[in-house]
C-alpha cells in the first residue's frame, strides 16, 4: 500500500508542478493505457472539464479517483499546448494461481482460503488477505509460527503467476489436562467427546491420543463436557473456559478446568401440552424414553422432542412446533419436563420438482418416493424417500427440499447428485492360480436413464473362460414387480480337473412394502467334469465328478432399510433364500442361504464420519438324493473369511499333527465341500480422502464350516480394504492376513472387487 502511495504522491507532485505553468484553456483530453475502464466511464469520473482553465486541484483529485478504482498500478497526467493526457499503467492479470504445502488436493478448500479466481488483476491487499487466511486456518489447527510465502512469476503473455508456499508451523502437544472439581464423574470419559485431549504414551500410534491442540475447538470443549454432565441429571453444572499455558520453546501445553457439578436431578413428571389437541397425549407420551425417578438425560429429553416432532408431523403438520421446557425443584432435587406443541394446520403436498437427474428419468426418481403432489405430508415418508434413492446406487448424493407455498401447502424439491452407474472395462492381468488373463465387461445398473441393469462379461485366461449376460428390471413398467434373466457358459481347468457349466436362470420378484420384497425364480445348468488327472480315483471319489445336470426353482425374501446402496451410514439387511433342485435334472437336494447386516454411523458420537458394520451369514444344504460337489460350500475370500483363497476352505481330514491328509494319488487334498457354513465380520469404516470418495476399513472375519458338524473347520482373517468410487465404478482393494491358518491352506494377502456394495 506505501509502495501505491508513494506512486501517487509523485504523480501528483509532478502534474502539478507542470501545471502551475499552464494557462491555456483545455482543448482536448487523452486517455493513453487504459483497459480496464472505458472512455465513457473515465469521463465521468473525471473532473477536467473542456473549454475550462486547468485546475491543478480538480486535476489532483481525478487522478487519485483513478486510482482508487483499483485497476492500476500508477496513473498520472501530461498537459501540453491545452491537450491534457492521462496515463494509466495497469495491474497485471493473474493467469494461474496455487497453494502449495497445505490443502493441495482439496480445491475447495482452496478456494476458500485465496479468494482470487484467474484472470483477477494482482492486488497487494488480496494478496495479503489471502496469506492471512491461511495462517489463521494452519493456527487453527494448532500449527503456531507457520508462514505464509508468494512468489510470482512474470509470464510471456504479460500475465502473472501467483504460487502460495506454505510453511506449516509447529504442532502444540497436550502434555498435560487436569480437571478441577470434578467428583460425580470419570473424567477420563471426557476423551470421548472433547477434541484436546492430552497425549497418551506411545500417542503416534493409530487409536491413541496424539495431544495435537485443536485451537478452533478450545471454546467448544466446556460445552461438549457441560452436555456430557447434563446425560447423567447434572442441571446446574458449570465449567469455566480452559486455562491455557504453552511452553513456546518446546510447544508443549498444560490446560486446566475448573468445574462445578451440582446436584443430579431427577425427573418427577412428563407434561404434554397441545394448543390444539390433535393426537391423543398418551400417544405421544408412548415415544417418550425419560423415565420418572430416573436421572434427567439431555440426550434424552432431546430425542423425546424429535419423536413427538415425527409422530405429530406424519399426520401431515408439516411446520408443528415443539418447545420443550424444564422446571427445577432445587429442595427436592427434581425436573418437570413439559412439551408445548404448535401444530399449525395439516400440510400436503402441492408439487414435487425433480433436479439434477441430467440421465436418469424422472419417473424413475418418482417411483422410490412416497410423496406426491396432493399426498398429506408425512416426515417419516420424506426421510424413507430420500433412503430409498439412496438404495436404488443411482445417486451419489441427494437431498429433499422443503419449499413452503402457505400454511397449508408445500412443495418438495429433490435435488439429486447423479453417480456413475455404467462402465465399461478392457484389462489384463496375471494371477498365480489362472496365469494371464484378459477380460472386457460392459455393465450399467441404470442404462439410460432406465433403472434397468444390463452386464456382459468375458474372461479368458489360461485356466478360465467365462462368458456371461445378464439383464435385470427392478420395477417392471414402473411397478412393484421386477424381473431378471441371465445365461452363462464357463469353464476352469484346477490342477485335477476341469469343470464346464452352462445356464440360464429367469425370475420374477415383488415388492411387499419399502422395506420387504419377495422373488421367485428358475434355475438349468448343464454341468460337466473332464481332464481328470488321477486315474486311480476310488468309486466314491469318482461320484464326485460325475457330469449332471440341474433343475431347480428358488424363493427369496429380503429386508432393506439402509440409506445408501454402496455407503450405508444406517438401516439393515436381511435375505432369506431357498433353492429346491430336483424338479427334473439329475441334483437333488434343498439349499438355505441366510445373510444379515447392520450398519452404524458413528458421527454424532465421535464428531467423524465412522461407519460400524456387522455383516453374518449362514447357508445350509441337505442332500436329498444327488448333491453334486460344486453344489457344497466352500469359504475364503471376499464375501466370507478374507486371508484365504477364494472357496479354498473345505472340510478335510487331519492327522495327528494337524496337517491335512492327502487323499488322491496325485497329492491333492480332495475338498469336499461343506453342508453347512458360518461367517461373520466386524468392520469399522473411516474417511481416507473425502475429495476422492475414498476410504479406509478395518475388518475382522471368522467362520466356520463342516457337514456333520459346523464346528469342524474354524478359520479367521483381518486386515485392512480401501474403498474408492473409482472412475471404473465401486473399486474394493483387500490388504488381508490369516488368523489360525493351518499347513496346507491355500493363504492370499491381496484381493479387489470392482461394482460391488461395501
Amino acid at each position: 500500500m506505501d509502495f501505491h502511495l508513494k506512486q501517487i504522491t509523485l504523480s501528483l507532485f509532478l502534474s502539478s508542478a507542470l501545471l502551475c505553468a499552464a494557462t491555456e484553456n483545455v482543448t482536448s483530453i487523452k486517455y493513453e493505457g487504459m483497459v480496464h475502464i472505458s472512455q465513457a466511464v473515465a469521463q465521468q469520473l473525471n473532473e477536467i472539464k473542456i473549454g475550462e482553465s486547468l485546475d491543478p486541484a480538480r486535476l489532483d483529485k481525478t487522478i487519485k479517483t483513478f486510482f482508487e478504482q483499483g485497476y492500476f498500478e500508477d496513473v498520472w497526467a501530461q498537459e501540453e499546448a491545452g491537450v491534457v493526457t492521462f496515463y494509466f499503467k495497469e495491474k497485471p492479470s493473474i493467469s494461474k494461481i496455487e497453494l502449495k504445502g497445505y490443502k493441495e488436493n482439496d480445491e475447495e478448500a482452496q478456494k476458500s482460503l485465496l479468494q482470487i479466481d484467474k484472470g483477477a488483476l494482482y492486488d497487494e491487499k488480496r494478496i495479503e488477505g489471502a496469506k492471512k487466511r491461511i495462517v489463521d486456518a494452519l493456527n487453527q489447527e494448532g500449527k503456531i509460527d507457520s508462514v505464509v510465502e508468494v512468489e510470482t512469476t512474470k509470464l510471456d503473455n504479460g500475465s502473472l503467476s501467483v504460487k502460495f508456499i506454505a510453511n506449516e508451523g509447529e504442532e502444540i502437544i497436550i502434555k498435560e489436562l487436569k480437571y478441577n472439581g470434578v467428583l460425580g464423574l470419570d473424567p477420563d470419559e471426557f476423551d470421548t467427546i472433547i477434541a484436546n485431549k492430552e497425549r497418551d504414551f506411545m500417542g503416534w500410534m493409530w487409536g491413541r491420543n496424539d495431544g495435537k491442540m485443536k485451537i478452533a475447538e478450545l471454546q467448544y470443549d466446556p460445552l461438549r463436557i457441560h452436555d456430557y454432565y447434563m446425560q447423567f441429571g447434572y442441571l446446574n453444572a458449570k465449567i469455566d473456559a480452559p486455562f491455557v499455558t504453552v511452553d513456546f520453546n518446546r510447544y508443549e501445553a498444560k490446560i486446566a478446568y475448573n468445574v462445578f457439578e451440582g446436584d443430579i436431578f431427577r425427573v418427577s413428571d412428563v407434561l404434554i401440552f397441545q394448543d390444539t389437541a390433535v393426537i391423543e397425549d398418551q400417544a405421544l407420551l408412548d415415544v417418550i424414553a425419560l423415565e420418572k425417578n430416573k436421572p434427567f438425560n439431555i440426550k434424552t429429553f432431546r430425542d423425546d422432542a424429535d419423536r413427538i416432532k415425527t409422530k405429530i408431523a406424519d399426520l401431515g403438520y408439516a411446520f408443528v412446533q415443539v418447545q420443550p421446557d424444564l422446571r427445577q425443584d432445587k429442595e427436592t432435587k427434581t425436573v418437570e419436563v413439559i412439551y408445548r406443541i404448535v401444530p399449525g394446520k395439516k400440510v400436503h403436498i402441492g408439487d414435487v420438482i425433480i433436479a439434477g437427474n441430467n440421465r436418469t428419468l424422472d419417473r424413475v426418481v418418482r417411483r422410490e418416493l412416497f410423496l406426491a403432489p396432493g399426498d398429506l405430508y408425512s416426515l417419516t415418508n420424506l426421510k424413507d424417500s430420500r433412503n430409498a434413492l439412496g438404495r436404488t446406487g443411482y445417486f451419489e448424493s441427494n437431498t429433499i427440499e422443503e419449499k413452503r407455498i402457505d400454511d397449508e401447502t408445500m412443495n418438495i424439491i429433490v435435488q439429486a447428485k447423479e453417480a456413475p452407474t455404467g462402465n465399461i472395462q478392457l484389462g489384463g492381468g496375471y494371477g498365480s492360480f489362472g496365469g494371464f488373463m484378459l477380460s472386457a465387461a460392459i455393465s450399467d445398473r441404470n442404462i439410460f436413464g432406465s433403472g434397468i441393469t444390463v452386464g456382459l462379461n468375458i474372461e479368458k485366461s489360461q485356466r478360465n473362460n467365462n462368458y456371461a449376460f445378464n439383464i435385470s428390471n427392478p420395477r417392471l413398467n414402473d411397478s412393484d414387480f421386477s424381473g431378471n434373466f441371465a445365461i452363462n457358459n464357463s469353464s476352469t481347468q484346477y490342477d485335477t480337473y476341469t469343470t464346464t457349466s452352462k445356464g440360464l436362470s429367469v425370475g420374477v420378484g415383488h415388492r411387499f412394502s419399502r422395506y420387504w420384497s419377495g422373488y421367485t425364480g428358475y434355475n438349468y445348468s448343464q454341468n460337466s467334469y473332464s481332464d481328470l488327472a488321477d486315474a486311480n480315483l476310488t468309486q466314491e471319489q469318482l461320484r464326485y465328478y460325475e457330469s449332471y445336470a440341474k433343475s431347480s426353482v428358488m424363493a427369496s425374501a429380503s429386508y432393506d432399510s439402509t440409506d445408501d446402496y454402496y455407503v450405508a451410514r444406517e438401516g439393515m439387511t436381511f435375505s432369506q433364500s431357498f433353492e429346491k433342485a430336483g424338479v427334473g435334472g439329475d441334483a437333488d437336494f434343498l439349499k438355505s442361504r441366510s445373510t444379515f447386516a447392520i450398519y452404524r454411523g458413528l458421527q454424532k458420537l465421535t464428531d467423524f464420519d465412522l461407519i460400524l458394520r456387522y455383516k453374518a451369514r449362514y447357508n445350509y444344504i441337505a442332500n436329498m438324493g444327488y448333491l453334486p460337489i460344486n453344489e457344497r460350500f466352500f469359504m475364503g475370500g471376499i464375501g466370507s473369511v478374507r486371508g484365504y483363497q477364494s472357496y479354498s476352505i473345505s472340510p478335510h481330514t487331519y492327522d495327528a499333527n494337524g496337517n491335512i491328509v492327502k487323499e488322491t494319488t496325485t497329492g491333492e487334498a480332495l475338498k469336499n465341500g461343506g453342508e453347512q457354513t458360518f461367517s461373520n465380520s466386524f468392520e469399522l469404516s473411516f474417511p481416507l480422502v473425502p475429495e476422492a470418495r475414498m476410504r479406509a476399513t478395518a475388518f475382522v472375519d471368522y467362520g466356520m464350516i463342516g457337514n456333520n458338524s459346523i464346528t469342524e473347520v474354524k478359520r479367521g482373517g483381518y486386515g485392512v480394504s480401501l474403498e474408492w468410487f473409482s472412475p471404473v465404478g465401486p473399486l474394493q482393494l483387500v490388504f488381508s492376513n490369516p488368523i489360525a491358518a493351518k499347513p496346507g491352506d491355500d493363504v492370499v494377502h491381496f484381493e479387489f472387487t470392482i461394482g460391488q456394495r461395501f
